[in-house]
Protein backbone atom coordinates (compact mmCIF):
# COMPACT_ATOMS: atom_id res chain seq x y z
CA UNK A 1 0.00 0.00 0.00
CA UNK A 2 2.93 2.22 0.76
CA UNK A 3 4.58 1.70 -1.99
CA UNK A 4 1.54 2.45 -4.49
CA UNK A 5 1.04 5.57 -2.63
CA UNK A 6 5.14 6.55 -3.75
CA UNK A 7 4.81 5.85 -6.93
CA UNK A 8 1.19 7.81 -7.41
CA UNK A 9 3.59 11.07 -5.71
CA UNK A 10 5.88 10.49 -8.24
CA UNK A 11 3.65 10.09 -11.21
CA UNK A 12 1.67 13.37 -10.05
CA UNK A 13 5.65 14.94 -9.29
CA UNK A 14 6.68 13.93 -13.11
CA UNK A 15 3.13 15.17 -14.83
CA UNK A 16 3.42 18.92 -13.03
CA UNK A 17 7.00 19.30 -13.85
CA UNK A 18 6.13 18.24 -17.69
CA UNK A 19 3.18 21.03 -17.74
CA UNK A 20 5.74 23.71 -16.47
CA UNK A 21 6.24 25.61 -19.26
CA UNK A 22 9.59 27.25 -20.31
CA UNK A 23 10.31 30.37 -19.25
CA UNK A 24 9.26 33.58 -21.28
CA UNK A 25 12.41 35.33 -22.07
CA UNK A 26 12.51 38.98 -22.53
CA UNK A 27 15.64 41.34 -22.83
CA UNK A 28 15.33 45.21 -21.18
CA UNK A 29 18.28 47.84 -21.72
CA UNK A 30 18.78 50.52 -18.61
CA UNK A 31 15.83 53.39 -18.94
CA UNK A 32 14.16 55.07 -15.94
CA UNK A 33 10.80 54.27 -17.57
CA UNK A 34 11.46 50.34 -17.40
CA UNK A 35 12.15 50.33 -13.50
CA UNK A 36 8.97 48.96 -13.11
CA UNK A 37 10.17 45.67 -13.88
CA UNK A 38 13.66 45.80 -12.39
CA UNK A 39 11.42 46.18 -9.26
CA UNK A 40 9.37 43.21 -10.38
CA UNK A 41 12.30 41.09 -11.00
CA UNK A 42 13.67 42.14 -7.47
CA UNK A 43 10.63 41.12 -5.75
CA UNK A 44 10.50 37.98 -6.98
CA UNK A 45 7.61 38.87 -9.39
CA UNK A 46 8.72 38.41 -12.88
CA UNK A 47 9.77 34.87 -11.39
CA UNK A 48 5.84 34.26 -10.42
CA UNK A 49 4.75 34.68 -14.15
CA UNK A 50 7.26 32.33 -15.64
CA UNK A 51 9.09 35.34 -16.90
CA UNK A 52 13.09 35.22 -17.45
CA UNK A 53 14.79 38.85 -17.48
CA UNK A 54 18.03 39.90 -19.12
CA UNK A 55 19.40 43.34 -19.00
CA UNK A 56 21.41 44.92 -21.08
CA UNK A 57 23.14 48.60 -21.70
CA UNK A 58 21.76 49.98 -24.86
CA UNK A 59 18.83 49.92 -27.08
CA UNK A 60 21.50 48.78 -29.81
CA UNK A 61 22.48 46.09 -28.13
CA UNK A 62 19.48 45.16 -26.79
CA UNK A 63 18.19 44.75 -30.55
CA UNK A 64 21.58 43.18 -31.81
CA UNK A 65 21.09 40.53 -29.24
CA UNK A 66 17.23 39.94 -29.67
CA UNK A 67 17.63 39.52 -33.24
CA UNK A 68 20.23 36.67 -33.20
CA UNK A 69 19.52 34.69 -29.58
CA UNK A 70 16.32 33.13 -28.48
CA UNK A 71 14.26 35.78 -26.99
CA UNK A 72 10.70 36.31 -26.75
CA UNK A 73 10.69 39.90 -26.68
CA UNK A 74 12.35 43.09 -25.84
CA UNK A 75 11.78 46.36 -24.03
CA UNK A 76 12.20 50.04 -26.38
CA UNK A 77 10.93 52.24 -28.66
CA UNK A 78 8.36 52.09 -31.49
CA UNK A 79 11.37 52.65 -33.33
CA UNK A 80 13.15 49.52 -32.50
CA UNK A 81 9.60 47.83 -33.11
CA UNK A 82 9.18 48.95 -36.52
CA UNK A 83 13.23 48.28 -37.10
CA UNK A 84 12.14 44.51 -35.83
CA UNK A 85 9.09 44.08 -38.03
CA UNK A 86 11.52 45.40 -40.84
CA UNK A 87 13.61 42.43 -40.17
CA UNK A 88 10.38 39.73 -40.82
CA UNK A 89 9.92 39.71 -36.85
CA UNK A 90 6.38 39.10 -36.36
CA UNK A 91 6.01 41.14 -32.93
CA UNK A 92 2.98 43.31 -31.04
CA UNK A 93 3.34 45.51 -28.04
CA UNK A 94 1.88 43.75 -24.65
CA UNK A 95 3.33 46.10 -22.25
CA UNK A 96 3.24 49.55 -22.34
CA UNK A 97 5.53 51.70 -20.02
CA UNK A 98 6.02 55.01 -20.50
CA UNK A 99 6.24 58.26 -22.89
CA UNK A 100 9.65 59.91 -23.06
CA UNK A 101 8.59 63.92 -21.63
CA UNK A 102 12.49 64.77 -21.88
CA UNK A 103 14.04 61.75 -21.03
CA UNK A 104 15.66 61.51 -24.60
CA UNK A 105 17.55 64.51 -25.40
CA UNK A 106 20.13 66.18 -27.74
CA UNK A 107 23.33 67.41 -25.39
CA UNK A 108 26.39 69.73 -26.72
CA UNK A 109 29.35 71.12 -25.04
CA UNK A 110 28.67 74.29 -27.91
CA UNK A 111 25.48 76.58 -27.82
CA UNK A 112 22.98 76.42 -30.90
CA UNK A 113 23.79 79.68 -32.34
CA UNK A 114 27.32 78.84 -32.36
CA UNK A 115 26.80 74.91 -34.17
CA UNK A 116 24.89 76.96 -37.02
CA UNK A 117 27.56 78.98 -37.64
CA UNK A 118 30.35 76.46 -37.13
CA UNK A 119 32.90 76.47 -40.46
CA UNK A 120 34.67 72.59 -39.01
CA UNK A 121 32.93 69.60 -38.56
CA UNK A 122 30.89 68.98 -35.40
CA UNK A 123 31.11 65.47 -33.78
CA UNK A 124 27.91 63.84 -32.92
CA UNK A 125 28.07 60.77 -30.70
CA UNK A 126 25.06 58.43 -30.51
CA UNK A 127 23.26 54.90 -30.92
CA UNK A 128 22.87 55.17 -34.87
CA UNK A 129 20.47 52.10 -34.80
CA UNK A 130 17.91 53.43 -32.15
CA UNK A 131 15.83 56.15 -31.34
CA UNK A 132 18.52 58.65 -31.43
CA UNK A 133 19.06 59.31 -34.67
CA UNK A 134 15.32 60.37 -35.72
CA UNK A 135 15.48 62.84 -32.33
CA UNK A 136 18.57 64.18 -34.21
CA UNK A 137 16.96 64.41 -37.62
CA UNK A 138 14.30 66.47 -36.46
CA UNK A 139 16.96 68.38 -34.25
CA UNK A 140 19.01 69.46 -37.16
CA UNK A 141 15.74 70.22 -39.01
CA UNK A 142 13.75 72.32 -36.06
CA UNK A 143 17.15 74.41 -35.70
CA UNK A 144 17.94 74.83 -39.56
CA UNK A 145 21.54 73.13 -39.86
CA UNK A 146 21.25 71.09 -42.89
CA UNK A 147 24.08 72.78 -43.75
CA UNK A 148 26.30 71.94 -40.57
CA UNK A 149 28.69 69.04 -41.47
CA UNK A 150 28.60 66.27 -39.00
CA UNK A 151 30.49 63.49 -37.70
CA UNK A 152 28.90 60.61 -36.78
CA UNK A 153 29.98 58.31 -33.94
CA UNK A 154 28.10 54.98 -33.38
CA UNK A 155 28.80 54.40 -29.22
CA UNK A 156 26.17 52.49 -26.82
CA UNK A 157 25.41 55.05 -24.22
CA UNK A 158 27.82 53.41 -21.70
CA UNK A 159 30.75 54.02 -24.00
CA UNK A 160 29.44 57.18 -25.17
CA UNK A 161 29.85 59.14 -21.63
CA UNK A 162 33.47 57.27 -21.43
CA UNK A 163 34.41 57.95 -25.43
CA UNK A 164 33.87 61.93 -24.81
CA UNK A 165 35.30 61.79 -21.62
CA UNK A 166 38.79 60.52 -23.46
CA UNK A 167 39.26 62.90 -25.65
CA UNK A 168 41.96 64.64 -24.69
CA UNK A 169 41.18 67.64 -26.90
CA UNK A 170 37.83 67.71 -27.34
CA UNK A 171 36.22 70.29 -30.30
CA UNK A 172 32.46 70.94 -31.13
CA UNK A 173 30.92 67.93 -29.98
CA UNK A 174 26.89 66.77 -29.90
CA UNK A 175 25.89 63.74 -28.09
CA UNK A 176 22.18 62.08 -28.20
CA UNK A 177 21.43 60.27 -25.13
CA UNK A 178 18.89 59.81 -22.24
CA UNK A 179 18.80 59.49 -18.80
CA UNK A 180 20.48 58.24 -16.99
CA UNK A 181 23.47 58.86 -18.82
CA UNK A 182 23.02 62.76 -19.13
CA UNK A 183 23.92 63.60 -15.65
CA UNK A 184 27.35 62.72 -16.52
CA UNK A 185 27.92 63.96 -19.46
CA UNK A 186 26.63 67.71 -17.47
CA UNK A 187 29.54 67.11 -15.05
CA UNK A 188 31.76 67.61 -17.74
CA UNK A 189 30.22 70.59 -19.37
CA UNK A 190 27.62 69.53 -21.42
CA UNK A 191 24.08 71.47 -21.56
CA UNK A 192 20.66 70.31 -22.95
CA UNK A 193 20.16 71.57 -26.31
CA UNK A 194 16.39 69.82 -27.48
CA UNK A 195 14.88 67.33 -25.38
CA UNK A 196 11.46 65.41 -26.26
CA UNK A 197 9.94 67.67 -23.75
CA UNK A 198 10.28 70.46 -26.44
CA UNK A 199 8.92 68.24 -29.24
CA UNK A 200 5.37 67.72 -29.24
CA UNK A 201 4.79 65.92 -32.68
CA UNK A 202 7.85 63.24 -31.32
CA UNK A 203 5.96 60.86 -29.53
CA UNK A 204 8.08 58.30 -28.01
CA UNK A 205 6.85 55.45 -26.67
CA UNK A 206 8.31 52.74 -24.97
CA UNK A 207 6.65 49.26 -24.58
CA UNK A 208 7.33 45.36 -24.36
CA UNK A 209 7.34 44.10 -27.66
CA UNK A 210 7.19 40.26 -28.30
CA UNK A 211 6.88 37.88 -30.62
CA UNK A 212 3.05 37.74 -31.79
CA UNK A 213 3.51 33.57 -31.73
CA UNK A 214 4.62 33.93 -27.47
CA UNK A 215 1.67 36.43 -27.05
CA UNK A 216 -0.70 33.56 -28.36
CA UNK A 217 0.95 31.16 -25.91
CA UNK A 218 1.53 32.86 -22.69
CA UNK A 219 -1.18 35.47 -22.50
CA UNK A 220 -1.49 34.54 -18.59
CA UNK A 221 2.33 35.84 -18.10
CA UNK A 222 2.17 38.68 -19.95
CA UNK A 223 -0.71 39.41 -18.03
CA UNK A 224 0.98 38.90 -14.60
CA UNK A 225 3.64 41.11 -16.10
CA UNK A 226 1.08 43.65 -16.68
CA UNK A 227 -0.03 43.43 -13.02
CA UNK A 228 3.46 43.57 -11.60
CA UNK A 229 4.37 46.90 -14.01
CA UNK A 230 1.03 48.32 -11.70
CA UNK A 231 2.25 46.89 -8.40
CA UNK A 232 5.85 48.49 -9.15
CA UNK A 233 4.44 51.29 -9.74
CA UNK A 234 2.16 52.17 -6.74
CA UNK A 235 5.04 51.11 -5.08
CA UNK A 236 6.80 54.04 -6.56
CA UNK A 237 4.08 56.54 -5.91
CA UNK A 238 3.80 55.19 -1.88
CA UNK A 239 7.78 54.90 -1.01
CA UNK A 240 9.99 55.89 -3.30
CA UNK A 241 12.87 55.83 -1.77
CA UNK A 242 12.81 52.10 -1.13
CA UNK A 243 11.72 51.75 -4.85
CA UNK A 244 14.77 53.19 -5.77
CA UNK A 245 17.22 51.46 -3.19
CA UNK A 246 16.22 48.25 -5.44
CA UNK A 247 16.14 49.33 -9.25
CA UNK A 248 19.16 51.82 -8.87
CA UNK A 249 22.20 49.22 -10.05
CA UNK A 250 19.73 48.48 -13.06
CA UNK A 251 20.36 52.58 -13.87
CA UNK A 252 23.85 53.08 -13.50
CA UNK A 253 24.04 53.91 -10.00
CA UNK A 254 22.58 57.40 -9.87
CA UNK A 255 21.95 59.41 -7.06
CA UNK A 256 18.13 59.76 -5.14
CA UNK A 257 18.67 63.08 -6.85
CA UNK A 258 18.96 62.52 -9.82
CA UNK A 259 16.66 59.27 -10.11
CA UNK A 260 13.65 61.80 -8.59
CA UNK A 261 14.53 63.86 -11.39
CA UNK A 262 14.34 61.58 -14.11
CA UNK A 263 10.66 60.55 -13.29
CA UNK A 264 10.04 63.97 -14.02
CA UNK A 265 10.89 63.58 -17.79
CA UNK A 266 8.82 60.46 -18.59
CA UNK A 267 4.88 60.15 -18.28
CA UNK A 268 3.73 56.53 -16.94
CA UNK A 269 1.28 55.59 -19.15
CA UNK A 270 -1.28 52.28 -19.22
CA UNK A 271 -4.69 51.22 -20.67
CA UNK A 272 -7.20 52.65 -21.11
CA UNK A 273 -5.86 55.56 -23.46
CA UNK A 274 -7.18 58.63 -23.95
CA UNK A 275 -8.85 59.43 -27.08
CA UNK A 276 -5.90 62.01 -28.14
CA UNK A 277 -3.28 59.76 -27.64
CA UNK A 278 -4.93 56.82 -29.19
CA UNK A 279 -5.32 58.82 -32.28
CA UNK A 280 -1.64 59.65 -32.25
CA UNK A 281 -0.90 56.42 -32.01
CA UNK A 282 -2.86 55.58 -35.09
CA UNK A 283 -1.03 58.45 -37.19
CA UNK A 284 2.61 56.46 -36.11
CA UNK A 285 1.15 53.17 -37.16
CA UNK A 286 1.05 52.29 -33.20
CA UNK A 287 -0.74 48.85 -32.52
CA UNK A 288 -2.07 49.72 -29.11
CA UNK A 289 -5.53 47.17 -29.55
CA UNK A 290 -3.23 43.84 -27.40
CA UNK A 291 -1.60 46.17 -24.84
CA UNK A 292 -2.53 44.66 -21.34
Amino acid sequence: MKLKLVLMLVAVFLVGCSEQKPPVKVLSNAWIGFTPLFYAQEKGWLKEANIELSTVVSLGESMMIFSSGDFDGMTGTQYEFNKLKSKQFDMVPVVMFDRSNGGDMVMGNIDIDTLRSSDQAVDVVLEINSINMPLFQDFVRRHHLENVAFNFINKDQSKLVSYIKQQTDIGPTLAVTYIPYNFELQTIGFKILASTKDIAELLVLDALYVKRDSMQKNQHSYQKLAEAVQRALKDLHENPKVYYELVKHYLENPSYKEFKASLADIEWLSPPFSEKLQNRMQQIDFPYQDIM
